[in-house]
């Protein structure tokens, strides 16, 4: 049995590759070229080329573009009285004829400022009845090859004899699809990639949200359950013509990709093995359709299930988070096992230090997680609490009540104990979840993911906590704002930004954990060297570690900075200076003020005094977690009132902004976002609000027979 890894194996011994451009990528909209869409893909091609690939490309766009040429022309030419006249349909093969040219033209002038060659080669259908062309046509191909010159076909349309309806059964090939795949085969291709102006081949019309893309088309299953769209907007072809050329490529052999030409580097992306567009193969039926849970009925199932968890009662989701910690107990063997060949894995791939530290279950990590899972189970049921209650009126009593958010997707990295706690803190706020962890994690997180489910009644179902496994599988959750409702980032500022990026769905998290302590001149030094070396030095890869140390001038002629930095130094801190410090005490200069180290190492700045201080962490913060060290009361208050960061400390080190420590159980994530849950996001934070108003028969009409007194009663209930 194949798997969709080994679906996408085909490419590890590819050399010589169709590519067919579609119209809809070479035009724009209103039909000019897309200058933008044709340089990157030439400039895939030129990389291609320079790889060692051998190139043949198929394009079609030359009447569309011959079309908008003869029309400009015709309007530049014609007078007014001509223009007030019906407007004849402009001549195809005129158009063909045109276009072909501009389209050539173009495709040597990309190519060649890319230092590659391309050649020219028009050919008919009536051509490929004849034995002798075909030979002949091959030996041309491969000498152009040979030399890496980039042959570009397409159908002479301007000469054709063929006339609407194009397909008949005597016809060798009907349009540029049919072209590719026919010259896929006469050329010996190991590849074709069908470009087009959508990202596959999708269950119905791509602009349709219920539609998914089929990654692997099995013709036995999706023949007959595709509904295809429009023809074309600018073609003859359309998505019909592509899967019908697939079908007939694929069935001799070669494997052809149909994706989309709007998106760079696609081209590039399939040769790497990378899940993209539709892949349509002669062992596609080797495929497990069952196996193939795509995203949105992963989602789905995700929210069913949530609906069946909220429905139950409070004790009935409290047993599932007790019998959850019992399970990671009574598996903490097995667990280390699985982590451990996680970390080993990790350390032969050269991993660096950081991630492998927050890859590891150190001992008394899994007893921990399921000390955290019994306070969340033993917590006040957050899900259907009364928050507000309102006499509006006589007899109208509104209440605001908290309710869960719906379907959660957490994107994380390296931490398998993420999961335990984001999948406990989703059933006790009655949310469906989705996981994607990291590749480095996957055996930890596989058999964490199986203890939590197992725990799950069948009355719920095991679709509530979804464990996506590929991360081909992100990008379709992320076009699911039907159904998902909050996507969390947990990862680098990269991850976030990708994320933050690719969908509508709102997303909740921070991108960097820039967290300073500012020591004030007032401050107990005995105490300020406590909490400097913890917030840096207790879990270094943690994103509320410390990462920027500021001290006020005056504690660098007293030596209280001298003594700080040999603490940092005796623990084995690396220390790099902002432009103050590296110059006074010779210290290698900071890369930047914002960087997270996420390890042993900080940067150390002097500044002039707590506003100084607050100034620095507003340029150069990231708004997650910053302290003071101070006696000082009115510099304390200045401060605290001032930076706003998620949490702001006085005399305690960063490492306490944790959900665990704020004792809210565990948490998904650290927020810096000002708009819904900010700092730590425990339970409250993945719920929302309901209104519930309840009457005896009241109408509105006009508000003539309503007294409002709007009185809150909450403190009465």
């Amino acid at each position: 049995m194949l798997s969709m890894d080994s679906s996408r194996a085909f490419v590890k011994d590819v050399k010589r590759i169709v590519i067919k451009v579609g119209t809809a990528v070479v035009t724009r909209g209103d039909g000019r070229l897309a200058l933008g869409r044709l340089g990157a893909l030439c400039e895939q091609i030129k990389e291609l080329n320079s790889q060692g690939y051998e190139i043949i490309m198929v394009t079609s766009g030359a009447v569309g573009l011959g079309r908008q040429r003869l029309k400009y022309r015709r309007l530049v030419n014609s007078s007014f009285a001509d223009l007030q006249k019906p407007q004849v349909e402009l001549d195809g093969k005129a158009c063909a004829a045109v276009g072909q040219n501009s389209l050539m033209a173009l495709y040597d002038t990309l190519f060649s400022e890319l230092d590659v060659t391309s050649a020219q080669l028009l050919v008919t259908d009536h051509d490929f009845r004849d034995k002798e062309f075909r030979k002949q046509l091959s030996e041309t191909v491969q000498s152009l090859l040979s030399l890496r010159v980039i042959p570009v076909f397409n159908e002479n349309d301007a000469v054709s004899t063929r006339k609407a309806p194009y397909e008949d059964s005597s016809g060798i090939f009907w349009d540029n699809d049919s072209l590719a795949a026919l010259l896929a085969l006469e050329l010996n291709a190991d590849l074709l990639i069908l470009l087009s102006d959508v990202e596959g081949l999708f269950s119905g019309p791509p602009s349709d949200p219920k539609s998914r893309l089929i990654h692997t088309y099995i013709k036995e299953k999706h023949q007959g359950e595709i509904t295809f769209g429009d023809k074309s907007r600018v073609g003859r072809g359309g998505m019909t013509a592509k899967v019908k050329a697939a079908v007939n490529a694929a069935y001799a052999g070669i494997p052809v990709v149909i994706t989309s030409g709007y998106t760079p580097e696609k081209i590039i992306k399939v040769l790497q093995g990378e899940r993209i567009g539709t892949l349509f193969h002669q062992d596609a039926h080797l495929l497990d359709p069952d196996n193939e849970v795509c995203a949105r009925e992963m989602a789905v199932a995700a929210r069913e299930s949530s609906r069946r968890l909220q429905a139950m009662s409070s004790q009935d989701r409290k047993k599932i988070l007790l019998d959850i910690a019992d399970g990671l107990v009574a598996n903490e063997e097995l667990i280390k096992v699985e982590n451990e060949a996680d970390v080993a894995a990790a350390e032969l791939a050269g991993y660096e230090k950081p991630l492998i530290s927050r890859l590891a279950l150190k001992s008394g990590k899994i007893s921990s997680l399921a000390n955290s899972v019994h306070v969340l189970a033993n917590m006040e049921d957050p899900i259907g609490s009364v928050l507000k209650r309102t006499q509006l009126a006589d007899g109208l009593l509104l209440e605001k009540t908290s309710s869960a958010l719906g379907v959660l997707l957490i994107v994380f990295e390296s931490r398998p104990d993420a999961l335990v706690q984001i999948a406990s803190l989703a059933i006790r706020s009655g949310n469906g979840l989705l996981l994607k962890g990291g590749k480095e994690a996957k055996n930890s997180n596989a058999i964490l993911h199986k203890i939590i489910t197992e725990a799950i009644p069948e009355t719920v179902g095991g679709g509530l906590i979804g464990l996506v496994t590929s991360r081909d599988e992100i990008p379709d959750l992320l076009k699911l704002d039907d159904v998902i409702d909050l996507v969390i980032p947990r990862g680098s500022n990269a991850l976030v930004s990708q994320i933050k990026g690719s969908t509508k769905i709102p997303v909740l998290g921070h991108a960097d954990g820039i967290c300073h302590v500012y020591v004030d001149k007032s401050a107990d030094m005995k105490m300020a060297k406590r909490i400097v070396l913890d917030a840096k030095i207790d879990y270094p890869a943690a994103c509320n570690a410390m990462e920027t140390l500021l001290v006020h001038q005056d504690l660098v002629p007293t030596g209280g900075l001298n003594d700080l930095i040999v603490e940092l130094r005796a623990e084995g801190v690396n220390i790099y200076g902002g432009p103050r410090a590296s110059s006074l005490l010779s210290l290698p200069a900071a890369r930047s003020f914002h960087y997270e180290y996420n390890s042993t190492a900080c940067t150390v700045e002097i500044v002039d005094d707590v506003y100084a201080a607050i100034d620095h962490i507003y340029e150069h913060g990231s708004a997650h977690t910053d302290c003071i060290v101070a006696e000082d009361t009115e510099a304390a208050e200045v401060f605290l009132r001032q930076v706003d960061s998620a949490a702001v400390l006085h005399n305690a080190s960063t490492r306490f902004c944790d959900g665990a420590r704020f004792g809210l159980g565990a948490e998904v994530g650290i927020s810096t976002s000002r708009i819904h849950a900010r700092g730590p996001v425990g339970v409250e934070g993945l719920l929302t609000t309901r209104w519930i108003l309840r009457g005896n028969g009241q109408v509105v009409d006009g508000d003539k027979g309503v007294v409002y007194v709007h009185k809150d009663i909450t403190s009465e209930s």
